[in-house]
This record gives C-alpha cells, structure tokens and sequence, in this order.
C-alpha cells in the first residue's frame, strides 16, 4: 500500500508517501518515495518537498493554516502524479484522551470526539483535526483515513504512575490523570533499539528520550511504556524549548496575583515564554544556545546546565523504577543531533554504569549509533526518530484490522 503519513505540530507539517507491505516481514522494507514539510506555518514560512525521483520544491511563502497546508501538499503531489496512487492517509492525533488508546478509522463520531478533547492538546488536536478536513474535502471519502494518537503508548501506565494525588472524586468526574506523549517517537525508538541491538522488545528495560523543542522521557519495559514525565498536558516533566516542565502548581496563583493577570495568562507563560527561552532570555533553540554559551552568554550556559540537570534527574528515578536499565536511547532534534548535550547528561553518571564514548558521541549526528564505551555496563544509543513510519505502520495494520471483522 501507498500510504500518506501526516504528522501536524502545532506550527509544522511534515509528511512521507510511504509504500508498504502490510505483513510482519514487511517491517523495515517500507520505501519512502516523498516527504517534506511546511514550516512556520501562520506567517511567513518555508515549503521544502522531495520525491525518490528528481521532484523538489523550495519556496518561502505564507501559508494560513493547516488546512491550507494539506491543500499543498496534495497539490504538489497531484503535479508530480502521485497523489492518484495514495490508498489511504495516516494522521498523529497528540491526545486520545479516555476514548483512543489504539489506531482508528477516521468517521464523523471520531471527529467529533477529538473535537470534544480539543481542550486538552489546543496546540496540536486542532492543526491535525485541520489536516484531516482538508484531506477529505480534497480527496472525498474514498481514501481512508486513519488517526494513531500519542498517548496510547502510555494508556496502561499502572495507576501508582499515572495518577495525581487530587481529591478521587475530581480525578474520575474530569478524566484527569497522567496520559504522557510523545509516544509514536518513544515506541518508535523502543522497536529500533530491539531491530538494531537484537534484545528481543519484551526483555529490554530502556530510558527513551525525545528530546526536541519538546521533551520527554519514558521508562519502558517489555515494550511497555511503565512511566513517563509528561502528564496530564505536555507541560509538565523536562525543561523544553519554550515550556517550564515541572514546577511548584502554587506558582501559577502566585504569579496571577502579583502581575495582575489571569490564570490562563500564566499557563500560556508557562508553554510559550519559559524553558531554555525562559531562562536564557535569548533563545529556545538549543544550536543558538550553545554558541551564546562559546561566547560567554552565562545565562545560555545556565539554562543548558539545567536543562540536562532535569534529564539526569528522570534517569536516575527511571533506573529506580525499572529496577536498573539496560540501554538509554536518545532521540529528537537535540537528542540526535548534539554531541555536546548527550555528553553533559551523561557526564558524571558511570557510577551507575553509563560510560559514553567520546570518539562515537562525537561522531553520531542524526543515525542510529552505538555511543556508549565497551566498558559501560548500560548501551547507550542514539536513533533517529521516524514518526511517520510509525503512523504508516499504524495504518495499514488499522485497514487490515477492519476487513477481518
């Protein structure tokens, strides 16, 4: 099959056409023929899209929304004669909530149930829910279209991780509890890590970390997501490009009453003007980070040493809850792509068996690689995070899944 991957941020949209066997021998045997993103999309952004063959686009343009930018997408794809071969679209729903903890068709009822969780991921539900009208507005009902959601690599956290210490009658009238993300990335480097490393998933205790302008961590065991810091929204857990991550929850009243706004105020401060960008004043992105701090920016240096100081923190109480690890497997922007950042959260940790090499960390830039040294008695890996793959995956086993029934 032929399937179109889509995976919507909350100002991104990337995509793969990706051609697939639908059986377990399949995996790994997917051809990628396009893939490209719209960046920055709300004001003035970039389109950059490549097919197997000698199709590219580049262009700087406006793209309004994501509706809009499905519309592109499509349109190129139209051009070069491949969007006639497309035979069903795949779509990364961030939040489930209750109702989704496994790949599903896409109708009006699930629609309107994603709309109805809309609250819980604004920033991400509603650009992918904008994806998926558009899609079918341009091609009708006939190609099929599948939503995998991010929280449902962690729906069966057991109960002493997944719930907060709130009065019980709340926790069961709101549906509040920890759902986590990121869990098309974290599944993604679970079931690399077991292809590439050949530990069979279910016997690996792994620490997965997906560290982008979002981050998070996961521990797993058996191929199971057991705890995760991200909780009941994105905000909470890691240090992120632009998010606080864990803090006081009294700071939000607090800052309500002495700056003379309203809670929503703070909580929009707390995602949109804190973390790395919170604390250097300069920037959320890691890159520019760390030439400020080869400049002397002490405030660039301050907000990267707390960044990886959260990172250890989560490591440590992940070994503790997976009673010891196995392999810590780094993804993301960040995570595949700073030498720097992987040697500062791992620095100082070999007295729980984590030793990295300097000579492989340094040269693993965005591949699957071995990083850690011969005597470390932890693997540690770097994997390059294929989401799309995962959506296409979901897909074409969601169809099958449907016509036995």
């Amino acid at each position: 099959m032929k399937i179109l991957a889509i995976n919507c941020g909350s100002s991104t949209l990337k995509f793969q056409l990706i051609e697939i066997g639908g059986g377990d021998e399949d995996t790994g045997k997917e051809r990628r023929l396009a893939h490209g993103i719209i960046d920055k999309i709300g004001s003035e952004g970039e389109i950059r899209f490549i097919t197997r063959g000698s199709g590219a686009l580049t262009e700087i343009t406006h793209i309004t929304n994501h509706r809009e930018a499905i519309h592109r997408v499509l349109a190129w794809l139209d051009s070069l004669g491949a969007s006639e071969t497309i035979e069903a679209i795949g779509h990364r729903l961030v939040h489930g909530g209750d109702y989704f903890t496994e790949p599903v068709i896409i109708d009006d009822k699930v629609i309107r149930t994603i709309e109805s969780i809309n609250q819980l991921a604004p920033l991400h539900n509603g650009p992918a829910l904008a994806a998926i009208l558009g899609a079918k507005e341009e091609l009708g009902s006939s190609i099929p279209q599948v939503a995998t959601f991010d929280t449902a690599f962690h729906s069966a956290l057991p109960q002493q991780a997944s719930t907060y210490a709130i009065p019980f009658e709340l926790t069961l009238k709101h549906s509040i509890r920890r759902y986590g993300f990121h869990g098309l990335a974290h599944r993604y480097m679970t079931e690399r890590y077991a292809a590439i490393s050949g530990i069979p998933i279910e016997e690996g205790r792994l620490i997965t970390l997906q560290l982008g302008s979002g981050c998070s961590a996961a521990a797993v065991r058996g191929g199971r997501s057991i705890d995760t810091s991200m909780g009941f929204t994105p905000l909470e857990g890691l240090v992120m490009g632009t998010r606080s991550g864990d803090l006081d929850p009294s700071l939000v009243s607090f800052l309500s009453r002495q700056e003379k706004v309203k809670a929503d105020d703070v909580e929009s401060w707390l995602n949109t003007r804190s973390g790395l960008l919170g604390i250097s004043g300069l920037s959320g992105d890691m890159r520019e980070l760390l030439k400020a701090e080869s400049e002397g920016h002490s405030r660039a240096k301050q907000a990267i040493d707390i960044f990886c100081y959260r990172i250890q923190k989560y490591i440590g109480a992940y070994m503790a809850v997976l009673n010891g690890v196995d392999a810590i497997v780094f993804g993301g922007g960040i995570g595949e792509n700073s030498a720097e950042v992987r040697r500062r959260i791992c620095d100082g940790m070999e007295w729980c068996g984590i030793i990295l090499s300097e000579e492989r960390n340094a040269a693993a830039s965005g591949v699957d690689s071995l990083i850690s040294h011969d005597h470390s008695s932890v693997y540690v890996y770097v994997i390059a995070v294929d989401e799309e793959l995962i959506i296409a995956r979901d897909t074409v086993r969601c169809l099958q899944k449907s016509r036995k029934r």
